[in-house]
């Protein structure tokens, strides 16, 4: 069975490039995934991933921003799926609202401290 894209509406392509953002961020996702397992948990011991190995790891801005483009590629992919499954799988209007205004505040919070921690941390305060 093969997927087919969706096909523009009269509203809009808000559909169309969401279900091509899908595709794009999953793609991207895989490898940089593939990237950070390889690095923190296949390539050394888990004993040696520890606060210093990460803050000399953030002490290189690539690496900062590496992880920043992961967790908002990884939150904002998370939450358009889940986007769709609640449409397919509620149906009273009211009831997707509640959940689909939870989801968006919960998904705010977290980009908004996981990037806080990524882009505020001090490798100064290292013990």
């Amino acid at each position: 069975m093969q997927a087919t894209a969706p096909r523009a509406s009269r509203s809009g392509n808000f559909e169309l490039w969401s279900w091509l953002f899908m595709r794009v961020s999953g793609m991207v996702l895989i490898v940089m995934v593939l990237v950070h397992l390889a690095i923190m948990h296949v390539s050394r011991p888990i004993s040696e991933v520890t606060f210093s190995f990460v803050a000399e790891r953030w002490d290189i801005p690539a690496w900062r921003w590496y992880d920043l483009v992961l967790l908002w590629l990884a939150l904002v992919h998370g939450l358009n799926g889940t986007r769709v499954v609640v449409d397919d799988l509620i149906h009273r209007r009211g009831q997707r609202l509640v959940v689909m205004s939870t989801l968006w505040v919960l998904a705010f919070v977290f980009l908004v401290v996981g990037s806080q921690v990524i882009l505020s941390f001090q490798a100064a305060s290292m013990p």
